[in-house]
């Protein structure tokens, strides 16, 4: 059984494909491929509200939009994945605008650099965890699965109690303090979203060997452009705090 904590790489996209006979196959080359589209367009529309936060323009805008926009594109995907193909390329584009947005913001409050170091180290963790997945050095045995799917859900469930929280005037704040506590935590967090990347070239490892249909390709490069997204603000997150403690 395959178990991923990606929303959108997930057992049940697989019994919701049907019959995909005679069909072009999902291929690892091919999901590679279209990851890398969806990272040529996230910088594309990053760049535009980056620029304008940068200028003083309001940003924030095209940011919630893109943050709302990008979530309901990846949900679509994983209800309907065969609209893969349009739906993975709007999330980029989507989740670039946020991203470009809040980049910007934690630039200019933390200083150059900052987003440099957090860009080289997302990509780094990932290409050497992608090493260490194909030496065999870290393999997706069911019970790292289920340890990464399990430490997931709590790290979900601390942001949901705190963002609930925070519409009474309250919230878990230790969590993004930049003391002791609230490193650690986003320590935690940064290795729990990059121990992700496993299971997600996993998923994609499989699919390719299962024969799965090629729209399967784009459902692949969004499952990982979502990890990818999600440990990049994390590493942002941290660096960020590290920077306030000198």
């Amino acid at each position: 059984m395959m178990r991923t904590a990606n929303p959108v790489l997930n057992q049940r996209t697989f019994s919701r494909m049907g019959s995909f006979a005679g069909s072009d196959t999902m291929t690892i080359q091919g999901t590679v491929m279209k990851t890398g589209i969806m990272l040529f367009l996230t910088v594309i529309s990053a760049s535009m509200t980056w620029r304008m936060a940068a200028t003083g323009g309001n940003a924030m805008p095209w940011m919630i939009g893109g943050g709302i926009g990008g979530f309901i594109m990846a949900l679509a995907t994983m209800f309907k994945p065969t609209w893969g193909g349009l739906t993975a390329p709007a999330y980029a584009l989507l989740e670039g605008l946020f991203l470009g947005g809040i980049s910007a913001f934690y630039q200019m409050k933390a200083g150059d650099g900052l987003v440099f170091n957090a860009i080289c180290l997302t990509f780094g963790t990932l290409f050497s965890l992608l090493f260490a997945y194909q030496t065999g050095f870290i393999k997706a045995t069911q019970n790292f699965r289920l340890g990464i799917f399990a430490a997931t859900g709590a790290i979900c469930l601390v942001y949901f109690i705190s963002f609930i929280m925070s519409f009474f005037g309250s919230g878990i704040s230790i969590i993004h303090s930049s003391g002791t506590f609230g490193i650690i935590f986003s320590l935690v967090v940064v290795v729990i979203a990059a121990l992700n990347l496993v299971l997600d070239f996993d998923f994609i490892e499989n699919g390719a060997a299962a024969g799965a249909p090629k729209y399967m390709e784009w459902v692949g490069a969004l499952g990982l452009m979502v990890t990818l997204v999600w440990l990049y603000i994390e590493i942002l997150r941290l660096l960020a705090k590290l920077q306030d403690r000198r």
